[in-house]
């Protein structure tokens, strides 16, 4: 019998990449995606707790779909991800109308805790726990598996290639919500990218916390592999015709890793570095494992093997105990470096942080202040960056149509408008001169 399942993510790439994973696992059980919440027999929210915006529109989502439940008394409404593993039996206490509460480590149970429900084991199902000894499933089977889509399969993919963090940075929740650092077998990997290759993906993006120290905590008894070498296995994969990787930290940075951007030609010239604070002081009290002088220095390394890559970063702003002078620090480093693009944020306190128990809270007020001055010189500097691309040719892989023409990413990750053939397909290169350059994309020519 066929069912029908909704999943709303909320939150970063990692979470994306899970929601597909628990489709590919529920299409084994007859489920089939719908575009509507209301045509849903199951409805899964997989949340992201990094901010605390994230986590209010999840629970007023959540809210909401206690009276689509009164009217569908069949409904499953199932709550995954990182408020999930935050949260546990508190959901239930909250929102009794949830059914199933799953946490980031056992998303591969979810087909097995909807059976338990349909057979009346129990009225609610709950499975939180994390595992030091966790084994990340190899699960690119999926694909071998999972029925025929009814539409052709997207032309670029996430790949996951470790799950958790070591670092623990004073603001973070991850450490807590999605466990401590797990690579994942490198022949898994592999076998995932050539899978996708051949259902006709062209894009690869290798996903996880901290890609850079991919390696150092594989549980499955293989030889050591560093990022830097499963970048140029993957890049060696025929088919793979654009490779992207994030989230990196700045502090396992290697010069090896740096190189790949000057050897392998299919490795788009992009990278998201987070720096968080320009302040010595501010990164020290984050937890973060660098400085300010060293970041820059591995910014001037990176470039000195491709001169235009194009740069960007996260940032937190109003981090207890930031000063003005602080804060003056971050506004140069933006100057200092001259970020392609940021995504910035003022800082709120996350449950079981360290810094949620900070003191010299910053006034809600001056952080708005100072995040309104740093995106408006942000925006000020991606203008002028991006008239740098003025008269240039570059390739654009095709992402879709609009009534104004067609809309396609360089390998720089900037969005690129331009008037095209009919014929042009999603995943198709092509070469577009750039003739005008906005704050957040380009248009340009055939």
């Amino acid at each position: 019998m066929t069912k029908h399942l909704f999943i709303k993510t909320f939150g970063c790439q990692m979470n994306e990449r899970d929601s597909e994973i628990m489709e590919q696992l529920l299409a084994q059980s007859g489920y089939i995606p719908v575009a509507e919440q209301i045509e849903a027999d199951l409805v899964i929210l997989n949340t992201c707790s990094i901010r605390a915006k994230a986590e209010q529109k999840f629970f007023s989502l959540l809210g909401s779909l206690r009276q689509q439940k009164k009217k569908q008394p069949g409904l499953r409404i199932a709550v995954a991800g990182c408020v999930a593993q935050q949260e546990g039996e508190r959901i239930f206490e909250r929102m009794p109308h949830v059914d199933i509460v799953i946490g980031t480590q056992q998303i591969w149970r979810l087909p097995e805790l909807l059976q338990r429900l349909e057979q009346g084991k129990n009225k609610r199902e709950i499975a939180c726990g994390l595992d030091k000894h966790f084994v990340i499933p190899p699960f690119q089977k999926l694909l071998h598996n999972s029925p025929p889509a009814s539409e052709p399969l997207e032309f670029r993919k996430f790949v996951t290639i470790m799950q958790g963090c070591d670092n623990y940075c004073a603001y973070c929740v991850v450490p807590n919500t999605r466990g401590r650092e797990i690579s994942r077998p490198v022949s898994d990997i592999l076998e995932e990218v050539e899978l996708l290759v051949q259902h006709g993906i062209k894009e690869i993006t290798l996903l996880g916390q901290n890609v850079n120290s991919y390696g150092s905590t594989n549980p499955v008894a293989e030889v050591p592999v560093s990022f830097a070498e499963l970048l140029k296995m993957t890049a060696a994969v025929p088919g793979v015709q654009r490779l992207r990787f994030t989230t990196s930290n700045p502090q396992d940075l290697s010069t090896e890793l740096m190189r790949c951007f000057h050897e392998l030609p299919n490795l788009c010239p992009h990278f998201h570095l987070p720096v968080q604070a320009g302040s010595n002081a501010v990164l020290k009290r984050m937890h973060r494992k660098y400085t300010r002088e060293l970041y820059l220095e591995k910014v001037a390394e990176l470039r000195s093997f491709c001169p235009d890559i194009a740069l960007s970063t996260d940032v937190i702003v109003g981090f207890p105990g930031e000063t003005e002078a602080d804060f003056s620090q971050t506004m140069n480093l933006l100057e200092t470096v001259r970020f392609h693009g940021s995504f910035s944020f003022k800082y709120s306190d996350r449950p079981n942080t360290r810094s949620a128990a900070f003191p010299d809270k910053v006034d809600e007020q001056v952080k708005g202040e100072r995040l309104e001055q740093f995106q408006a010189r942000q925006d000020e500097i991606s203008l002028e960056r991006n008239r740098e691309f003025l008269g240039k040719s570059v390739e654009v892989m095709v992402e879709g149509h609009s009534e104004s023409g067609v809309q396609g990413r360089s390998g720089s990750n900037h969005i690129v408008h331009f008037a095209g053939q009919e014929q042009l397909q999603p995943g198709d290169l092509v070469m577009v001169t750039i003739n005008h350059a906005g704050q957040h994309s380009l248009k340009g020519e055939l």
